[in-house]
């Protein structure tokens, strides 16, 4: 999440490599724009009749729309929120364009390549550090960032060992299931627990990048998680770079607009679904308001933490039972931008497992002067307080000075609860391939339960809307 690569600006498209997906995404090959996106917000007392149903206008969402419509179906697309993205949302700090949510893509992403370049979206790559500081045997020290990415190297091929035997095709996590028993259960606190060669300080290099994506705690993610994103980016430090080194033009929801719009399908905001039934004859959806959709199919494309705040009738199955009760959002998840004044490096921080902010990343410098930075919060920390952001950022720039922030705690956001999805231990082993499978008429979709790049990436919901599409046409 720090060094990026020196390639070309422009976000290319590489050679897709899932061949049920090609299958799926090369059966639409839109002829053009169906239509322009219908938006609205549902009237109560209200029955209307189409016939596919998509909860849900985040990316797992969107793709799915669009790819039902691209079959000749028609297509609604509910949506809690007054915008769409979910989980991905482009604002504003200081003039200068935000995302508070999921905020990179890789060139390894290559279902989100081909998208970009179906439309015409290129990108630009992210700001690179000019030092690292990092933990030491007392407090932090600054080092150059070659050499303090030469040593994350080295320490996560270590923690990874293993990961190019069991997850020899990554894209297909279960392809040496076997290997899998072993591995699966281990949290990120029993891997660390395993390597007593290394020293105190390394394992606080580890433990403090693991648990900004465990929220804290390094027995909730689980080793096969990230194991899995490191050999998705070739288990290399480079690969795993390059999974935060760029940035769409136009933010990370201009894909979105663009893919929801070619879809022709009917965006209805602040559309809160209440429940979701399955008859014999199709499925109804009810929404808080009272209004009521009936569908051939409904594809559920929101968080896994929100599935808990749907009724379904009957009951949903053990697998998606247990998803449900054990979420996948990690939460606390809260992404701070700050606005920073004066002569700020672009410093890329890392701090020890229990730090008030255990990841600062460095972004543009601003015309004016000062410059724009990313902090992920600990458990410890009030985010909006000013004066603690503050506190905590100066522990990797004394210096800093914090004129503005803003700060989105996804955990307390009532239509996602939880950030970036991250599996717990033994959850890779008993939800796939199960929880792809449909529900009567139903099928959920989301970056949550993707087989690839999952959680934590749009790459992830685009695989996932394409393979609920495929799904779903069937049984609408």
């Amino acid at each position: 999440m720090s060094s990026r690569p020196s390639a070309t600006r422009r976000y290319a498209a590489s050679p897709l490599g899932r061949r049920s997906l090609l299958q799926a995404a090369g059966a639409t090959a839109l002829a053009g724009a169906i239509g322009a996106t219908a938006r609205g917000t549902a009237r109560a007392a209200e029955t209307v009749t189409t016939d596919a149903v998509v909860v849900g206008a985040g990316y797992a969402g969107g793709t799915a729309a669009r790819e039902l419509r691209a079959r000749g179906l028609s297509v609604v697309v509910l949506e809690a929120r007054n915008r769409i993205g979910g989980r991905i949302w482009t604002d504003s700090l200081a003039g200068e364009q935000i995302e508070l949510g999921g905020g990179w893509l890789s060139p390894d992403h290559h279902l989100v390549a081909a998208e970009l370049q179906r439309y015409g979206i290129t990108s630009h790559e992210d700001i690179a550090p000019t030092s690292w500081v990092m933990p030491a045997t007392n407090g932090f020290q600054a080092l150059a960032p070659t050499e303090a990415n030469a040593r994350m190297g080295e320490l996560f091929t270590k923690f990874f060992a293993g990961s190019e035997q069991y997850f020899e095709r990554p894209n297909e996590p279960l392809f040496r299931k076997d290997l899998l028993q072993a591995v699966d259960p281990l949290s990120f606190a029993d891997r660390l627990g395993q390597l007593s060669e290394l020293s105190a300080v390394d394992k606080q290099w580890i433990a403090g990048y693991s648990a900004t994506f465990a929220g804290g705690d390094n027995t909730r993610g689980a080793l096969t998680s990230m194991a899995q994103w490191w050999a998705l980016g070739g288990w290399t430090m480079d690969g795993w770079n390059r999974q935060t080194a760029y940035k769409p033009n136009g933010g990370m929801t201009a894909l979105l607009e663009k893919m929801l719009s070619a879809s022709g399908a009917q965006v209805v905001l602040n559309s809160t679904v209440a429940s979701i039934t399955d008859t014999s004859a199709g499925a109804e959806v009810k929404l808080t308001s009272g209004r009521v959709y009936k569908a051939g199919t409904v594809v559920v494309a929101v968080p896994v933490n929100m599935w808990k705040t749907i009724t379904f009738n009957p009951g949903l199955p053990a697998v998606f039972a247990d998803t449900a009760k054990k979420g996948a959002g990690v939460n606390p998840a809260t992404k701070i931008w700050m606005q920073v004044s004066g002569n700020v490096d672009a410093v890329y921080g890392q701090g020890p497992e229990s730090s008030a902010m255990p990841l600062v990343i460095p972004q543009k410098q601003l015309p004016g002067g000062g410059r724009l930075m990313i902090g992920f919060a600990g458990p410890s920390l009030d985010a909006s307080n000013k004066a603690a952001v503050q506190a905590a950022l100066r522990k990797y720039a004394p210096g800093a000075t914090v004129v503005a922030h803003k700060a989105q705690a996804w955990g307390d956001d009532r239509y996602a609860r939880g950030g970036w999805g991250l599996r717990r231990p033994g959850q890779l082993l008993q939800q796939l391939p199960a929880i792809h499978e449909p529900f009567g008429r139903i099928v959920f979709a989301g970056s949550d339960i993707a087989s690839g790049w999952n959680g934590a990436f749009i790459e992830g919901a685009v695989e996932s809307g394409l393979y609920a599409a495929q799904k779903a046409a069937v049984l609408a």
